[in-house]
């Protein structure tokens, strides 16, 4: 059986730059150690926002919690 995620918790590349700060989605892509996204929705990458949020404030990219 596959990981358990809760669906609240899931972000595509726009909602990680808009909780990031980033001025364009584009930017995600330039996110060293970013963690992989856990598959995709039609044409569109998501992740657990627990994943990136936890990376976030591991690289100070994030200091509050969302």
């Amino acid at each position: 059986m596959g990981r358990l995620v809760d669906v609240d918790n899931l972000v595509d590349a726009q909602e990680i730059a808009d909780r990031l700060g980033l001025s364009h989605r584009q930017n995600v892509d330039n996110l060293k150690g970013l963690p992989a996204p856990l598959g995709m929705w039609g044409k569109t990458r998501i992740w657990d926002w627990s994943d990136v949020q936890a990376w976030a404030h591991q690289t100070g990219r994030l200091s509050e919690p969302r």
